[in-house]
């Protein structure tokens, strides 16, 4: 049994620190990459293909996250009544929220005027976290209903545009002046963000003792392979479950870029289908590696918000360096928007994805550190938040 535990949490924490790893990439691809200003790099029309693939292969990382922290949610209520659960979800989500507002946002812009304030990831799940405190006193045939209702029906709201924030909190992105000279924009709307994490919640129910590993097996990837041919039959018929619709492009090559651009905010349905079917076949088949490369990824799973902080201000710090030394000077990289309006800066993408696993090895020792600290120290409650 010590085992099967063991196996379980191995696996999460692996593809938790998969799609952190992921993630990153995508990150330094926004500060580092020399067009990235200057069009759409998931824009099947003219994007070139390795961008094109770089950008959506990222797409796995948010869902994958929110959808293992109601995993991971259900696993910790094992060793808490559902009171003491749901206050530290409350808790957990009021301070992801207050990060968004303040160390986050002073990390993507480097602005101390904070002229731009964004509701982005950290935000979302913070938010998620606050439902799912309510979530989970409910039946757990409940939570499922729900969160396939809003997975699967909120596209219908596509078509409805009221031009306010609170509209836009919950299914909109938006942007709106608050000051004279600070902008909120809704990144991350809360529809259908909170049904993917109480699906994980659901979920969690089978990382039971009670569950023999082959049959989580066999369940995990049935869904997979369930939700990829959704994917393909909903979005072949490019009726519903996307607001794009895919178009005949000039190619083949085209096309199929064009059939996999799925909408990311709010995430459509075909978004959610095709990236939670990675979830649950990776999650499916993934207990039994082993090795050290499942240990090196696993690290960054553990300490996953420490990890996040550390790599937003490594690539922006970094790409402070970079402007200095060729030429644009660090003050550059002080932004008043999310684009970075500097013509020519950049690299071309080898030398991004170089510098991605450069910033991921740098971390991967105070990763490791901050990892064995926690472990020796459960006893602080405050590592609980990092």
């Amino acid at each position: 049994m010590t085992s099967l535990t063991k196996n379980r949490i191995e696996s999460i924490d692996l593809l938790k620190g998969f799609v952190m790893v992921l993630m990153a990439l995508d990150h330094t691809r926004d500060y580092f990459y020399q067009s990235a200003a200057f069009f759409d790099v998931s824009n099947p029309a003219n994007a070139t293909i390795p961008v094109y693939i770089t950008r959506i292969m990222t797409h796995v990382c948010a869902p994958t996250f929110s959808f293992l922290a109601g995993i991971s949610a259900f696993m910790s209520g094992k060793r808490k009544s559902k009171t003491d659960l749901s206050m530290f979800l409350i808790k957990r989500g009021l301070w992801l929220i207050l990060m968004e507002l303040t160390i986050i946002a002073f990390a993507w812009y480097l602005n101390v005027d904070f002229t731009n304030i964004d509701l982005a990831v950290i935000w979302v799940l913070g938010v998620s976290m606050i439902f799912l405190a309510g979530f989970i006193y409910l039946p757990k045939n409940a939570i499922l209903v729900i969160s396939l209702l809003l997975i699967a029906g909120h596209n219908m709201l596509d078509t409805i545009h009221l031009n306010n924030v609170w509209w836009a909190i919950l299914h909109e992105v938006y942007a709106t002046k608050i000051s004279a000279n600070m902008t909120l924009t809704v990144v991350y709307p809360i529809i259908p963000w909170i049904a993917v994490m109480a699906l994980g919640y659901y979920f969690g129910q089978f990382y039971d003792a009670s569950i023999a590993p082959g049959q989580r097996k066999k369940l995990f990837s049935t869904i997979g392979f369930a939700l990829i041919m959704l994917f393909i039959g909903i979005r072949w018929a490019n009726v519903y479950g996307d607001p794009v619709p895919w178009t005949h492009l000039q190619s083949p090559v085209r096309t199929m870029m064009s059939f996999l651009n799925v909408d990311k905010y709010p995430p459509s349905l075909s978004y959610l289908l095709l990236t939670l079917s990675f979830a649950f076949l990776f999650l499916a088949n993934s207990e039994k590696w082993r090795g050290k490369a499942v240990d090196f990824f696993s690290v960054f799973g553990r300490v996953p918000f420490f990890y996040y902080i550390l790599h937003l201000y490594t690539i922006r710090i970094s790409g402070m360096i970079a402007a200095e030394l060729t030429g644009y000077g660090w003050e550059s990289m002080i932004q008043k928007q999310f684009e970075i309006e500097l013509h020519g800066f950049g690299f071309n993408l080898a030398i991004v994805y170089l510098i991605w696993i450069g910033i991921i090895l740098m971390l991967y020792p105070l990763c490791k550190w901050f990892d064995m600290y926690k472990q020796s120290h459960k006893e602080q409650w405050w590592l609980s938040y990092l």
